[in-house]
């Protein structure tokens, strides 16, 4: 089809015109009928979102997606684009993307009545279909709408009457294609305003003129719930001529926020090949956000982004990465003393309310990050109990006795995978442990899962662990009480 070049040869070639709501319904049928997935790469909406927007677009709705930040909102809109068909014609010089067997603008009309079957025409990929305005309270009627171009007048002699000196806005401009504007609230009630007939009638109206141009589009908006306090609202004869209104959410478990992770996470071959991450680790990262967004520091009505794991991940493979730089190593595995590197990743995605301000974002992060060992603990070793008798025995006494005795030891961040073995190693009941409740742990991940019980008996207040300038101690508490009399 794309070889056809004129007016003429299109109608000759049989092709048939349709909306995009209609080509966007059709092409979503085809892939229902043949089994494919829709939204490939998005993943823990298979049976919430993504059925309700796929019966949106067979409804031929514009959309709101409305749910907290970093829930996939935009991305579900940009991979619409791959429900539109390949290439669509287009008449040539027309700049709002005329359909040549349905013009609606005077240029597109004047130039077929003018040339008819040698009308040019070109083809637009859909690649070319998409676009996307961010709302923000400097916006204006005439950035998205369009206005009176004086100069345009002037140079074609033509009086400010004439539909012919408007200079179109974005959205006429975006005619026969996806439309997106992100945080919808954001934008003034006036300028939403400015939308109502583009929605409902599909005309435009521009400095009083009554121009009717039936536009073929596919609206999607975002917005934040948050939005509608903080800083604005949509107006509600918008949010009534808007068809499907769709709730996000985040990840509902830690193997799907995993796959998040990896999918999003920018890393390279080399730093994929020098650290060795154990799959507790990933866990444990992912088990952050969850704790995030139950925090009693953190504001969970402005949500905790699933950028917050994605850049937390990408930290943590590179300070594993440095530390094995500063000591030659070719390889390393990650620890959890690692974790420490990933705070600053934490530390600017998370709202604090009061009583987190108070503590600290870095302090509070350190909070999610001791949150999630004690989460997972249980999973891998028996439960410790919060009272116990003075006397009595339990799974973790050897280990306890072990660092009264000891004295403990230091752990410092950049010490090389020989000393970090050396020094866990030394530590027989930590082995002893791993025996007997993890015996099928493979050998890779076995300093991990060491230095986790430490940190583990750490939040459960059987160890004492104190941060100093390069690493950390761990000791017993009594003689961590008798060091500060």
């Amino acid at each position: 089809m794309t070889n056809i070049k004129t007016l003429g040869e299109l109608k000759a070639s049989g092709y048939k015109s349709q909306s995009i709501k209609d080509e966007l319904r059709n092409n979503l049928r085809e892939k229902i009928k043949s089994g494919k997935p829709v939204f490939e790469g998005v993943y823990g909406f298979e049976n919430t979102v993504i059925p309700e927007l796929e019966r949106a677009i067979l409804s031929r709705h514009n959309i709101n997606l409305l749910g907290l930040r970093g829930q996939a909102k935009t991305r579900l809109a940009r991979k619409m684009i791959e429900l539109l068909d390949e290439y669509i014609p287009v008449v040539s010089g027309s700049e709002i993307n005329d359909d040549p067997l349905n013009p609606i603008s005077r240029f597109s009309k004047d130039i077929i009545k003018e040339k008819g079957d040698a009308t040019p025409i070109e083809w637009m990929h859909r690649s070319e279909r998409f676009f996307e305005k961010l709302a923000t309270p400097d916006v204006t009627v005439a950035d998205l709408i369009g206005d009176v171009d004086p100069i345009k007048a002037s140079n074609l002699k033509l009086s400010y009457a004439d539909e012919r000196v408007i200079h179109f806005g974005m959205i006429p401009r975006a005619n026969r294609c996806i439309f997106v504007i992100n945080e919808l609230p954001d934008l003034q009630a006036r300028i939403q305003v400015s939308l109502f007939n583009i929605l409902q009638e599909g005309d435009i109206q521009i400095r009083g003129f009554k121009l009717r141009m039936p536009l073929d589009m596919q609206f999607i908006f975002t917005a934040n719930p948050e939005d509608y306090t903080n800083r604005g609202s949509i107006v509600t004869p918008l949010k009534d001529r808007i068809g499907s209104q769709i709730l996000t959410h985040y990840p509902e478990s830690i193997e799907i926020a995993r796959r998040i992770t990896h999918q999003e996470s920018k890393l390279d071959k080399v730093q994929s090949d020098l650290v060795y991450v154990p799959s507790l680790a990933k866990d444990l990262l992912e088990q952050i956000s969850f704790e995030a967004r139950e925090s009693e520091y953190i504001d969970n009505k402005s949500g905790v982004s699933a950028r917050l794991s994605i850049t937390a991940y990408e930290n943590l493979l590179s300070t594993a990465e440095r530390r094995a730089l500063k000591s030659g190593s070719d390889k390393t595995t990650l620890r959890l003393s690692d974790f420490m590197g990933i705070i600053p990743s934490i530390t600017g995605k998370v709202e604090l309310v009061y009583e987190g301000e108070q503590e600290g974002s870095a302090v509070v992060a350190q909070h999610l990050i001791g949150d999630a060992i004690h989460t997972f603990f249980p999973a891998f070793f028996p439960k410790i109990e919060k009272l116990e008798r003075a006397d009595a025995k339990n799974e973790y006494t050897e280990l306890v006795e072990w660092f009264f005795t000891e004295s403990g030891f230091e752990l410092l961040d950049d010490c090389s995978d020989e000393e970090y073995q050396s020094i866990l190693d030394n530590v027989k009941p930590l082995e002893n442990l791993i025996q007997k409740y993890q015996p099928e742990l493979v050998k890779e991940d076995r300093n991990f899962m060491k230095e986790f019980i430490l940190w583990a008996l750490v939040e459960y207040d059987k160890l004492s662990k104190d941060r100093f300038e390069n690493g950390y101690q761990f000791k017993d508490m009594y003689g961590s009480y008798i060091s500060k009399l």
